[in-house]
């Protein structure tokens, strides 16, 4: 089992169903939001500040879509959709995603910034599960494959 070291498969599942229940009520309330300023926020009629606005509504949409796929590719491990070796394919890995700069949003509305912060905080964590999993994954079972690909990454 790719995650015995770190993780026992009930720990895994209630953590993957806790960080899916976040993200989704998450995804819910950005909706939410940023659909509702889009109707007329009067602190977000300039034009630049429109396209700001816009963009950092894509980033958190964005990082919480990766999330929520990730976290889908794990429940689907869980169940024995996807074997061991095809969580260590792309597509089943967290997506990147673009950093938001503190300084552009610091004059948003706080529940901008703060939907901002959360979606940020959020990816930071599964990003950690997914880098822990990836390193016990590793001493459990380095073969030379992943060693290549390892020193690839580390180069570029």
């Amino acid at each position: 089992m790719r995650n015995a070291a770190f993780l026992n498969p009930g720990l895994h599942r209630r953590l993957v169903d806790g960080l899916y229940g976040e993200a989704m009520m998450m995804a819910d309330e950005a909706r939410s939001y940023f659909d509702g300023v889009a109707q007329g926020d009067k602190d977000i009629q300039e034009p630049l500040r429109r396209v700001a606005f816009a963009c950092e509504s894509l980033k958190v949409t964005t990082r919480l879509m990766h999330i929520i796929a990730w976290l889908l590719s794990q429940r689907a491990w869980q169940r024995g959709e996807i074997g061991d070796a095809d969580l260590t394919d792309e597509k089943y890995r967290l997506g990147r995603a673009t950093l938001t700069d503190v300084a552009q949003v610091a004059d948003f509305p706080f529940p901008a910034r703060a939907l901002i912060e959360a979606s940020q905080d959020l990816y930071n964590r599964v990003a950690r599960l997914q880098a822990r999993l990836d390193r016990d994954s590793v001493l459990s079972d380095p073969g030379p494959a992943r060693a290549l690909l390892d020193r690839l990454n580390t180069a570029f």
